[in-house]
């Protein structure tokens, strides 16, 4: 096949299988699949027009996404960067066309969520014409994750299934099994938070090395449909780590910190259904957390070593690493409440 444009080649996923029980769903970045579904939606809606100004907030890979995405269909992109987004994916994002501006550096991760989306709306003030694309909000995100699951549902047809990933927008995982419980509601979704996001509750529990930010949030994300997730787990940056550096040494896999993270729990979730496959997503490759993890590989602890606290609730949870059955439940209404 000739793609008609690199994005359309980037966002196709490889399945790797690591193990008889798991089997990776390997991203050279993820979110292209959203960016461009929901800018081909609105577009064909008549939401947005050809040429106009697409803006949102972004830690990484929706940036690169929404800048492909644009440069795709002939779209104006504006960013409004993390702190955290490196100077690779600034430099292509610029050549791509994109006008980005980074907030200033901040104490901890929610003022940078914070001020990231306060200038977002600040611009829309001055660009009324601009249409934010709310990825964290906007369920038009959900869409792109059809193609995905279609091929997931065709490669591995013959075990039960259970998907494992980073909670993020909400979008990516919970996308992806939605799309898969329309012919098999059985499909079980293992969602991976960092500690100190609000999504799933462990908002009390500061990690100071945490740069997993897009698998989780500080502010409320109305894309999560927590009623999807079967069981979560909650890590920090170290359990992470040593997750990351060990699906590179074991599998030879170079991927980024929450692939690590959810290869991690994917592995624990093994023992407890043997007879599943687990599939772990992995996002986006390595190449934004060489110094921070690879070049650190002699610091990883040793997985076999590792195992979570098992927690009846998100109040009993303990770092560095727990997990507990969300069976599905929906968000507590009191948690968005507190949080706004």
């Amino acid at each position: 096949m000739i793609h008609p444009h690199v994005a359309d080649a980037v966002k196709r996923p490889d399945l790797v299988r690591l193990t008889d029980s798991v089997v990776l769903l390997r991203f050279e970045s993820m979110k292209i699949y959203s960016a461009l579904a929901a800018v081909r939606h609105l577009l064909e809606r008549g939401t947005v027009s050809p040429g106009q100004t697409l803006v949102d907030s972004s830690s990484g890979i929706y940036a690169y996404a929404l800048a492909l995405a644009c440069h795709r269909y002939g779209m104006r992109c504006h960013i409004v960067a993390s702190t955290t987004v490196d100077a690779t994916t600034l430099a292509q994002l610029e050549v791509l066309g994109a006008t980005v501006e980074q907030v200033r550096p901040s104490r901890n991760l929610k003022l940078d969520q914070e001020l990231r989306v306060r200038r977002v709306r600040a611009y829309l003030e001055e660009r009324p014409d601009a249409h934010w694309m709310r990825q964290y909000h906007d369920d038009v995100h959900y869409l792109g994750y059809q193609e995905v699951a279609d091929r997931v549902a065709a490669a591995l047809p013959d075990r039960p299934l259970t998907v494992v990933g980073g909670v993020g927008s909400g979008a990516s995982t919970g996308g992806l099994v939605e799309h898969l419980r329309r012919d098999d509601p059985s499909v079980r979704l293992v969602g991976v938070q960092p500690f100190g996001s609000v999504t799933f509750g462990s908002q009390d529990h500061h990690d100071p090395e945490a740069i997993i930010a897009g698998i989780g949030s500080s502010i409320v994300f109305d894309n999560v449909r927590h009623h999807l997730y079967d069981s979560v787990h909650w890590m920090d940056f170290t359990h992470a780590m040593a997750g990351t550096v060990a699906l590179l040494r074991d599998h030879a896999v170079f991927a980024g910190l929450s692939t690590g993270a959810a290869y991690l729990a994917a592995v624990h979730e093994t023992r407890r259904l043997p007879d599943q496959t687990h599939l772990v997503v992995g996002a986006d490759t390595g190449h934004r957390y060489v110094e921070r993890v690879h070049r650190r590989h002699a610091e990883a602890l040793d997985t076999t070593l590792l195992k979570p606290v098992e927690v009846g609730s998100p109040e009993d949870m303990a770092m560095p690493w727990s997990t507990m059955a969300w069976n599905r439940t929906p968000c507590p209404a009191h948690w968005k409440e507190s949080a706004a």
